[in-house]
This record gives C-alpha cells, structure tokens and sequence, in this order.
C-alpha cells in the first residue's frame, strides 16, 4: 500500500496509471486516503467515476472488489450467505454420529461454510484492497441501511458467529448517478466529489493519453463536437467513456479528419438513443460548423 507523501506524488501516480485528473479529484482521493473515509464520487454516466477505483487497485498492487447495486439487491448477495449444499452435506454425514443440535451448529456455522460476498470480502483481507460499490444509487433504500455499519464501524455482524472486525480498511469508492437521493446518513460517512462532463482541454487530453496514436486534427475535431453534442436537448448525454469509443474506432479505421459523412456514419457510437440520433442529424451542419468541419472541407 502506497503512502503518499503529498498530492503532487499522487497526481504522478494517477498520470502514470493513465488517469487524467484535476485538483478537486486530486484532493479528495489524497485526503479520503489519509483519513481512511469513503468517496462517495456522483456524476453523470460515462465521465470516469468507476475508472477512479480501478486506477487505484493499479496504482496500491491490490485487489479490486467490486459490488454492482442493482434494485433488490439483498444482503445474501452484497454482504454473506450460507453455504446450504455444505451444510445439508455435513448434516447428512452427521446422522451416524452422536451429536447434539448444538454441536452439530458449532461444526456448521464455521468459516469453512461461509460463502463471502464483496463487502464482507472486502474486510477479510489482510492487504487492503479498494472495495467498489458502483452505482449505489440504483439500490433499493433499505440496502444503505447494510452499508452504515460496514462504513462506520468497519465490521459486520452474523448472527450465527457474531461480529466479524476488518483485518484492514478498505480504500472505498462509492459512485451514483443520482438516479435517486441518497440518505444523508450514507453521505455522512464519506467524502464528496461531484464529477461533470470534462472541458475541451481536459477531454483531449484523455484522448490523448487513450488514444495515442490518433491524429491531432482529428482528436480535437472529435472533442469540440462532443462538447457541442452536449449542449443539445438529448436523452442520454454521450460521456468520456464514448469519446474514447468514437476515437478509438476512426483511429482504427486510418481517419485522419471528420467528414459529414463519417459523423453521420458513425452516429451510433457517440449516441445509444434512436430519438437522440435523429435530432442530431437534424442540427449535424449546425454541429460541424461549430466543430469547424465544414470549413475545412470547402
């Protein structure tokens, strides 16, 4: 586990692991690891929230855990289950034997029958790794309500074998998309950055460091239209995570400038809505001409 003397060295490490950052990211991710809190890290779908956990799993040399939230999601499947095939085994072999019921609990609802979930995983580790909860947001209300012990106190309790206690903290990340308010109790317990839609000169160079072997014309042309496309009345704003899937695939393809015909070839990558498509098509030459593609192609 790296520990990191200042934000300067932290920066470098993100930069080395191919995050491009600023400093709000900086100084969140530096603090929350000195003063062992979770990140909480909001923001619309596709601008590198989930990237953040992943870098740091690079950066540390240690595992990611990772718990996708969903709507249902029960503590059987974020925290802890019985193994029940195991116990019903040993339960069976155990028929020949003289055992009392509590002696035959005692052998049962051990560790060996234990079935780990990634946050009850996630405090068993003796090297401390980053535990992701991805879009928690999704979740139902209730599970929150699993998540405050775990964050507070570092443990979790089991009925059956009492409170497990975290051999090491792990490094948090948790991330939303405001698909609904999260409780101000699970806000209480972490520290907050809100990650938006990066500026022109921060999105290239992201492509940059993605895509290195893109041409320069190109890569900027694709970013001024992505920053255009963005200001549009649109369903599902197109992220960072498509602007590298657009960059990637014309780089791929030896483009090395945007065309009407290729944007609107290409369309599907930048944009994942039917409706969305066909408005942009509508405004593509008023897009272009910002962009500066129809200029350079008089």
């Amino acid at each position: 586990m790296i520990e990191f003397e200042g934000i300067d060295q932290l920066q470098e490490k993100l930069s080395e692991a191919g995050y491009i950052s600023d400093s709000a990211i900086n100084m969140s991710l530096f603090l929350s690891h000195k003063m062992e809190r979770p990140l909480l890290i909001e923001g619309p779908p596709g601008v590198g929230k989930t990237e953040i956990a992943k870098v740091l799993s690079r950066i540390h040399s240690t595992n990611l855990i990772r718990l996708q939230c969903y709507e249902g999601l029960s503590a059987d499947q974020a925290i802890y289950e019985w193994n029940y095939q195991k116990q019903l085994i040993s339960l069976k072999m155990m028929e020949v034997e003289n055992m009392t019921l509590d002696e035959k609990e005692s052998i049962i609802y051990q560790d060996d029958y234990l079935l780990k979930r990634p946050l009850l995983d996630s405090i068993s580790q003796s090297i401390p790794p980053v535990l992701l909860i991805d879009e928690v947001d999704r979740s139902d209300e209730e599970f929150e309500s699993y998540l405050l012990e775990i964050l507070s106190d570092w443990q979790i309790s089991i009925p059956e074998i009492g409170t497990v206690k975290a051999k090491s903290k792990p490094i948090v990340i948790i991330t939303s998309n405001r698909q609904r308010e999260l409780s101000d109790a699970l806000r209480r317990r972490c520290f907050y950055i809100w990650i938006d839609y990066p500026d022109f000169d921060k999105e290239i160079k992201i492509v940059r460091k993605k895509v290195p072997e893109i041409d320069t014309q190109l890569g900027e042309q694709i970013c001024r239209f992505m920053q255009e496309v963005r200001l549009l009345k649109i369903e599902k704003v197109p992220g960072i995570a498509e602007t590298l899937d657009w960059a990637q695939s014309l780089a791929t393809l030896h483009i090395d400038h945007l065309t009407p015909e290729i944007v609107q070839s290409t369309l599907g990558i930048v944009l994942k809505d039917w409706k969305d498509i066909r408005n942009t098509s509508l405004s593509l030459s008023e897009l272009l001409e910002k962009t500066g593609v129809i200029q350079k192609i008089k």
